[in-house]
C-alpha cells in the first residue's frame, strides 16, 4: 500500500499585480520508493516540504508530471537520481527515453490518462490504507486562491477552466476520476473527499 503526503499545497493568486502560482507537490511512498508528483515551481516551499519528511533531492526515485505546464514541472530537473514519467514515457538524465505500462515501475501506482486541460494530461492513482484510492489529479481539478472550492459532483464537472484545451474531454476525465477516487488532490487547492 502507498502512503501519500502533500509537500506543497498548490496555489494560484495575484500579489501586487503579479501572478504567483505553483502546483500541489505530492510525495508518494511505496515499496521503498520515493515518488514526487508535480514538483511545481516554488523551490523553497518544495525543499522545505521534503526536509520535513527527511528527504533530499537525491532520495527521489521517480517524478511524475501530470502535464508540462511550467507551474507543475519547472523543478523536475533538481532530482539527480530520479527518472521522470509523463502520460506514456520514462525519461532518464542520460538521454534515454522508454515507455511505461501505465504504472510507476516497481509499484502498484497507476498513471491514468485524463486529457482535457491538456491533451497529454494524466493523473496518478495510489491505493492507500488510510484514505483508500487517492488520485493526484493535476489540473483536471484546480482553483485559484480567490475561488470557492465547491466539491459537489455537478460543480466539479462544470467548474470553469480558463486554460482548457478540450472541454468535452475534460468533463469525461473529471467523471472518470470521480468514479475512481475516494480522495482527490487537485493541482491547486485543498485535497477533498469524493461524495459518493
Amino acid at each position: 500500500m502507498a502512503k501519500t503526503k502533500i509537500l506543497v499545497k498548490g496555489y494560484a493568486k495575484e500579489i501586487d499585480g503579479e501572478e504567483h502560482a505553483s502546483s500541489t507537490a505530492t510525495l508518494i511512498q511505496e515499496n521503498g520508493l520515493n515518488i514526487i508528483v508535480d514538483p511545481g515551481m516554488d523551490r523553497k516551499a518544495l525543499l522545505e516540504g521534503m526536509s520535513k519528511e527527511g528527504l533530499a533531492t537525491g532520495d527521489i526515485n521517480f517524478v511524475v508530471l501530470t502535464h508540462t505546464h511550467l507551474d507543475h514541472c519547472l523543478l523536475a530537473g533538481i532530482f539527480e537520481n530520479a527518472k521522470v514519467l509523463d502520460n506514456s514515457d520514462i525519461f532518464s538524465f542520460d538521454g534515454r527515453i522508454g515507455e511505461h505500462d501505465g504504472r510507476i515501475p516497481g509499484t502498484d501506482i497507476e498513471i491514468v490518462g485524463t486529457p482535457g486541460h491538456d491533451q497529454f494530461h494524466c493523473s496518478v492513482l495510489a491505493n492507500t490504507e488510510d484514505l483508500g484510492k487517492v488520485v493526484i489529479a493535476g489540473d483536471i481539478f484546480w482553483w485559484s486562491d480567490d475561488e470557492e472550492q465547491k466539491t459537489d459532483r455537478e460543480s466539479l464537472i462544470n467548474h470553469e477552466d480558463p486554460y482548457v484545451k478540450d472541454e468535452e474531454a475534460l468533463k469525461e476525465s473529471r467523471n472518470k476520476i470521480l468514479d475512481i477516487a475516494d480522495y482527490i488532490i487537485p493541482g491547486h487547492g485543498e485535497m477533498f473527499k469524493v461524495k459518493k
